[in-house]
């Protein structure tokens, strides 16, 4: 199990919008380079958050910049603007288990309750985190680095 690269990425540009987004022109070339991602990549996650209003992008000559406030943005919108399906991908049953066997006829009823508990638990965590605290770690890591 683990949070989606696209996730990832996705938080990594809200970063650096953050950091430089009212001071210079962020375009997708500029996130690609700081990313290590390629440019397509990087305009289809910024148009996924432009979709869900958590970021702006000038039309034409290009710039995206935060629409909201850092501590109104939780990590769960960022994952799910991005990859809709990010949850149930952490967190699934096998798709084909036998239907011969016990435990392949049953493990989706049994795994139901366990698994739903554990999504709810996840979704809670990740609204609770928010791209302040994430950006605050961000600049005791650099504190950290100096």
């Amino acid at each position: 199990m683990h949070i989606s690269n696209k996730c990832s990425v996705a938080i990594h540009c809200l970063i650096f919008l953050s950091e430089y987004g009212e001071r210079e022109r962020v375009t997708s070339e500029l996130l690609s380079h700081s990313t290590g991602c390629n440019p397509v990549t990087i305009r289809n996650i910024l148009s996924a958050l432009k979709k869900d209003k958590i970021i702006t992008v000038k039309p034409g000559t290009g710039g995206a910049a935060l629409a909201l406030p850092p501590d109104e943005i939780s990590l769960h919108r960022v994952c799910l603007a991005v990859e809709p399906e990010a949850i149930d991908k952490m967190i699934g049953i096998h798709v084909s288990p036998s239907p011969f066997c016990p435990v392949g006829r049953n493990i989706g009823n049994v795994l139901g309750k366990t698994y739903d508990t554990l999504k709810a638990d996840l979704v809670a965590s990740m609204k609770s985190i928010t791209l302040k605290q994430i950006l605050a770690d961000y600049h005791e890591a650099l504190a950290e680095e100096r």
